[in-house]
């Protein structure tokens, strides 16, 4: 099992930045792509960046030269940096992780982070 804990979300004002970490945990063989996704009230779950374990990124049109999303291998943790935010932005953040080992390959999700923007 791979446990995720995220952290970094809360209450920022219109052109503000944070900066979102999600730290894996457990039994931890192999972590491939990493991502982060979102969900406003009302809305479906959206990819806003992911990162392969080979350091390839791919982001959302909406979020394109404001985040930036990289990696530390070393500690297994996965960041967004977030910068010029936007109320468009106010949304539950949820980190995603796979993972393979001997058996097979598999998906996991963190708890979510809340992020308003708002003045």
């Amino acid at each position: 099992q791979v446990q995720l804990v995220e952290s970094g979300g809360g209450l920022v004002q219109p052109g503000g930045s944070l900066r979102l970490s999600c730290a894996a945990s457990g039994s931890i063989f192999s972590i491939r792509t990493m991502g982060w996704y979102r969900q406003a009230p009302g809305k479906q779950r959206e990819l806003v960046a992911v990162i392969s374990g080979g350091g390839r990124t791919n982001y959302a049109d909406s979020v394109k030269g404001r985040f930036t999303i990289s990696r530390d291998n070393a500690k297994n943790t996965v960041y967004l940096q977030m910068n010029r935010l936007k109320p468009e932005d106010t949304a539950v953040y949820y980190c995603n992780v796979g993972h393979c080992n001997v058996i097979g390959c598999d998906e996991y999700w963190g708890q979510g982070t809340q992020v308003t923007v708002s003045s």
